[in-house]
């Protein structure tokens, strides 16, 4: 078992738009029965094009796992120590909390506390996945992704590995 990092930052308007972020579904629908099935033929169409944006797009996914269909070039780093992993996400927050958009997010409790959960999971095979919302209006996405193989996800291969 291994570890992934994942740091994303971006306009949140780009973070909002679901359709980059969420994998397309496992069965196509069905193909047009006629040429002039116009409505088919533009759910087939954009069938197709969620299937080819969604595994390279950046933005985080929807469910952490499907970090792992993203482009190697996306990885931030691996670990193959739980611990070493599980320290990355506490530190990362500090780093751009003047930036967070709430005051409340800032505070040093509130960061603690979800800094100790995030650090708990990696050790017991789980992702971690926090966001926090920043100025202008950007987002920042933090994700540990465990692999090799994922514990819900076995079917999605290590990026590191193709």
């Amino acid at each position: 078992m291994h570890h992934h990092r994942h740091l994303w930052t971006g306009p949140k308007e780009r973070f909002g738009n679901e359709a980059l972020r969420r994998p397309p579904h496992p069965d196509p629908p069905p193909a047009p029965v006629s040429g002039g099935d116009v409505p088919a033929e533009r759910l087939l169409k954009r069938y197709r094009d969620v299937a080819a944006e969604f595994p390279a797009s950046d933005p985080p996914p929807i469910e952490t796992a499907y970090w792992l269909v993203k482009p190697r070039s996306l990885v931030r780093g691996s670990w193959d120590d739980t611990q070493e992993a599980a320290v990355w996400p506490g530190r990362r927050p500090a780093e751009y909390a003047p930036r967070f958009a709430a005051a409340a997010q800032r505070d040093a409790g509130h960061l603690t506390a979800l800094v100790g959960s995030a650090r708990e999971r990696p050790a017991s095979g789980g992702d971690v996945s926090l966001g926090f919302c920043l100025e202008r209006p950007s987002y920042l996405s933090l994700a540990i992704v465990t692999c090799s193989p994922h514990r819900e996800r076995g079917d999605l291969p290590c990026p590191l590995s193709a």
